[in-house]
């Protein structure tokens, strides 16, 4: 009888198969993670541990095997028995319990069992058909903007004139005042036209800010989950919405009820929610405002389950 094969099956579905008189093998779901050294991604999963101080006997497995290879209940269990013994004494010689797809037992120096569980089987059925992968490493070029401000000195050279006259000409010194109202109308001219420039580059960037600003606006707006009603009586969205604090969410009715049982026997006001994708979402509570959603989620994660999350529905 090939017990470790029925362990293997049942850990896919049961968080503790005990194996009755040796110990208890247990699984805890962890999330997605990234090894930030070779890039390497894991999909979530459900890690493998025993505990040899739970020895008492479920009845979980021992139905199993016997459903399986149609024997009686208390056949399995006498089997069952006989080889617990066996691994008994082979841990003792100090040889290894090398258990398929599952891990390896041992005894440490103090004569207590210790396992070392294997990483190429994911008992998490939510992430069958998924597989860690290498992601190349991203180059991430930082564009930097150079501003080059170019200032451009205009050099007026006056060349002085020195007109050497024995007496007043009346027409010379028209021309002479005449050249330099001119030069000075020129350099007002020019002074104007720049001072107009800048005015313009001030303005073109305060309506490139306002127009900036109002995207961000409407991006802003855009990102919530309702647009802004015209009707003053139902901007609160938490008119219409209730917030579910969520346990987990099952493909099967039966796992999510055990979840539910379990959630109940705590103190929790639960229930099972059929969401629109066919799963069953067991929760912990209801709740009708953000804020005692927020408040729940916190205290729940701090002491109950830091993979709970807030489900938002629409009241029907």
């Amino acid at each position: 009888m090939n017990i470790e094969h029925y362990i293997s099956q049942l850990l896919y579905r049961y968080q503790c198969v005990t194996v009755p008189g040796f110990g208890a093998f247990l699984t805890e779901t962890v999330s997605a993670s990234v090894n930030e050294t070779n890039h390497n991604f894991f999909p979530p999963k459900k890690v493998v541990s025993f505990n040899s101080h739970i020895k008492n006997n479920d009845g979980l497995l021992a139905n199993h095997i016997a459903q399986a290879e149609k024997l009686s209940y208390d056949e399995v269990v006498s089997k069952m028995e006989s080889e617990v013994t066996l691994w008994k004494n082979k841990l003792q010689n100090r040889d290894f319990l090398i258990f398929k797809n599952i891990g390896l037992l041992k005894l440490n120096s103090e004569n207590n069992i210790v396992f070392e569980g294997y990483n190429h089987t994911n008992y998490l059925a939510e992430s069958f058909g998924l597989a860690s992968f290498v992601s190349p490493n991203v180059k991430r070029e930082v564009l930097k903007t150079l501003v080059t401000e170019e200032s451009e000195k205009i050099a007026i050279d006056t060349e002085v004139i020195t007109l050497e006259t024995r007496r007043s000409n009346p027409f010379v010194t028209f021309v002479k005042y005449a050249a330099v109202i001119t030069v000075s109308l020129g350099a007002t001219a020019f002074g104007y036209v720049g001072y107009i420039d800048q005015q313009e580059q001030a303005e073109t960037l305060l309506v490139q800010a306002q127009v900036q600003k109002e995207v961000q606006s409407k991006l802003q707006e855009a990102t919530f989950f309702i647009a802004n009603p015209v009707n003053d009586a139902v901007a609160n969205p938490e008119l219409n919405y209730d917030f579910h604090i969520v346990s987990g969410s099952f493909r099967r009715i039966k796992n999510a009820n055990k979840s539910l049982q379990e959630l109940n026997q705590k103190g929790f006001n639960s229930s099972v929610i059929t969401r629109e994708d066919g799963l069953f979402s067991v929760v912990y509570g209801t709740y009708t405002s953000q804020a005692e959603a927020d408040a729940a989620l916190l205290k729940i994660q701090t002491q109950e389950n830091k993979e709970a999350w807030i489900l938002l529905l629409e009241k029907k």
